[in-house]
């Protein structure tokens, strides 16, 4: 680590959080250099769904590369572009009776939001878009006008404009729909912006503390969108690519989005690629009118279609779906077996969170839990949740490994802070 701290510039964040040199990945095992093996519940900020190294993705990869196949090719034709692009549409597109242009933008999640909302306010002449409050998009400066996080968009340094945050499914409490307050927003006059050119979400906030917005709150706001021809974002960079279960984590709801922004799992390797899902009407970019160095990742076209036999059939699916309801109702009885801990379980799929009243709760049990050989995150407004993302390949015994780390760090640190902590944790079956 001292060459980390000597050289590396003092904005890195993880090297702090997780202190390790790590050397080897597999599955949703991680070993640094000295030999120690981590469990995995990161996933790469969501950017390993099929785990480190996948074997079928790594063998395709190698034979790519050993064949002398284009690396780099902007956004030229390509062999290993025409194969993503035809199996992206008959095992994605098509069985979900979706219509989409692909644009193939910049290797990050930020450069296909910038591209969305370039394009919106292009289509509609318009400069306004909406976001949601806690929402997170991206670290470039349109991206990060529309993300809330304070501390982020500190680092911009300059005031971020033509953009308004509403409130997201519950953020008013359980009785209010917060979408009457969109609704009478955009039918004033005096709203001060007129209407907006595009709306922009995430099914599931992430980073926002894994706040899930229900099914009739997500079909009235694209409702809301048609009446008011405002296009419809969806920000599906962590929660899609089968993280909450579907490969969209908008297939619940049966939306329609008019643009749709995609990239961490979708090269399914961890190699940057990103994409925008255009509605056909909505393609009305000029030649060159957006582009970029590195919209072309050829090797991340390869693995993103072996990624894509995974979807194929709904095995994969169903695996999903089995393991994350293992999850939720392991945390849940965490949660009422501990009251001392005050534990708000979360989530959709295998992104899974206990939010704590306690601020500082959740950072801790994410330290303690990597001494014990465990990685998973924090996350919302003040980080007062633990998020659990792990590899959707993960195995039901690793998700159970995972989640005993978890619960011992939680005894621990409740026998440290309360007097309950001895008594609330007695009856918890292991």
């Amino acid at each position: 680590m001292k060459t980390i701290e000597l050289l590396e510039s003092q904005v890195r964040t993880y090297s702090r959080s997780f202190p390790a040199v790590f050397a080897k990945a597999s599955g949703s095992h991680l070993t640094d250099r000295e030999g120690r093996e981590y469990l995995d519940f990161f996933s790469g900020a969501g950017a390993l769904n099929y785990g480190h190294n996948n074997p079928r993705l790594k063998r395709r990869l190698i034979e790519y590369i050993e064949s002398d196949g284009v690396t780099h090719g902007l956004d030229m034709a390509t062999e290993a572009k025409r194969q993503f692009l035809e199996k992206f549409n008959s095992v994605i597109l098509k069985p979900r009776n979706l219509e989409y242009k692909i644009q193939f933008t910049g290797p990050t999640g930020t450069n296909a939001v910038e591209a969305a909302l370039k394009l919106a306010r292009k289509v509609t002449g318009r400069h306004t878009v909406l976001h949601f409050m806690n929402s997170f998009h991206g670290m470039s400066m349109g991206a990060l006008a529309v993300t809330g996080n304070v501390s982020k968009r500190e680092g911009a340094g300059v005031p971020l404009h033509y953009t308004l945050p509403m409130f997201f499914d519950g953020d008013l409490g359980p009785k209010a729909d917060t979408l009457d307050t969109l609704e009478a927003f955009l039918q004033n006059p005096g709203n001060g912006v007129g209407t907006p050119a595009a709306i922009i979400l995430e099914t599931v906030q992430a980073e926002g503390g894994v706040k899930v917005a229900r099914t009739e709150w997500l079909q009235r706001l694209e409702q809301m969108t048609r009446d008011h021809g405002i296009v419809l974002i969806v920000d599906d960079i962590q929660v899609g690519c089968g993280r909450t279960g579907d490969f969209f984590s908008f297939e619940m709801a049966g939306l329609q989005p008019d643009l749709v922004c995609l990239s961490k799992s979708i090269s399914g390797y961890g190699l940057p690629m990103s994409l925008v899902l255009i509605r056909p009407s909505l393609d009305v970019w000029k030649p060159g009118e957006h582009n970029g160095t590195f919209r072309g990742n050829n090797l991340a076209f390869v693995t993103a279609t072996e990624a894509l036999s995974y979807w194929e059939d709904n095995a994969f699916r169903h695996s999903v779906l089995e393991k994350a309801e293992h999850v939720s109702l392991r945390l849940e009885k965490i949660a009422r077996d501990l009251p001392a801990a005050q534990a708000r379980v979360r989530g959709r799929g295998l992104i899974q969170a206990m939010s704590f009243t306690r601020p500082d709760l959740a950072e801790h049990l994410s330290r303690a839990a990597f001494e014990r050989g465990l990685i998973v995150e924090t996350c919302g407004p003040r980080d007062e949740a633990l998020k659990l993302i792990p590899p959707l390949t993960t195995s039901k015994e690793e998700l159970d490994h995972g989640i005993d780390i978890i619960t011992e760090c939680l005894e621990a640190e409740l026998g440290r802070g309360t007097s309950m902590g001895a008594t609330a944790s007695s009856g918890l079956a292991r």
